[in-house]
């Protein structure tokens, strides 16, 4: 499982403070190309219900030889910090279904496997803090104000680690030409790069370490009344 866990971190953005989702970006859809070979989709679907509490989902969608993997995440939408994941996931050979629940009041995390419906392992995982999901950090970050180089923060997944913004770079993605702010983490596992304007569209992601791969915005898509807000 650990090792599973860890491919899975590979194909997957890091997530990180408890800011609350911006409220325009409702339909918002972004296509990524995956470096060496792959795509990626998410999907904002506004607040949704459940289990009696209004939540915020969004889906997102992993697919590269021999693996597909469909996250549905639900979010509180004042502090960003995930409730429930659940993930449907086929690989070559196999499938399997988890889910992921997490109590950040008590800084916990529990993971379910189940094969053909039914639960064959579980997880538990305990950190000094809330534990964030390792999807959302490129969409906090349009919540977060006063970014400059030396701005850092401390997120559980649940190992620990930094999150800093280390430059403000220039930068080509499909052809356009962007100012972005540069975030590194230590231990160096990722860098991503994020749009400095109104819009904050993630644009690039890097993996680090022994599984190399980036992916790179290809399109983005807005319904009109949430662009209208966004810009």
């Amino acid at each position: 499982m650990k090792i599973r866990r860890s491919t899975l971190f590979f194909l997957s953005f890091l997530c990180i403070a408890s800011t609350a989702f911006p409220s325009g970006y409702k339909g918002e859809e972004i296509a990524y190309a995956i470096s060496p070979i792959g795509r990626a989709e998410y999907r904002d679907l506004g607040l949704v219900d459940l289990e009696g509490r209004k939540l915020k989902l969004i889906t997102f969608r992993t697919v590269m030889p021999g693996f597909d993997d469909l996250e549905k995440i639900y979010a509180d939408p004042e502090t960003g910090l995930p409730v429930r994941v659940e993930r449907d996931i086929s690989w070559v050979f196999s499938k399997e279904n988890l889910t992921e629940e997490y109590a950040a009041a008590q800084h916990t995390l529990v993971i379910r496997k189940y094969i053909d419906g039914k639960q064959v392992k579980e997880y538990k995982f305990t950190a000094d803090g809330p534990i964030h999901n390792a999807v959302l950090l490129p969409f906090y970050l349009r919540r977060v104000e006063h970014l400059a180089p030396g701005w850092s923060y401390e997120i559980r997944l649940p190992d620990v680690y930094k999150v800093s913004l280390a430059s403000l770079d220039d930068i080509e993605v499909s052809g356009k030409k962007y100012k972005a702010y540069h975030f590194i983490s230590e231990p160096r596992k990722f860098e991503i790069w994020i749009s400095s304007d109104a819009s904050r569209v993630p644009l690039v992601i890097k993996g680090l370490g022994g599984f190399g791969y980036t992916l790179q915005m290809k399109d983005r898509v807005l319904p009109p009344a949430a662009g209208a807000e966004a810009s």
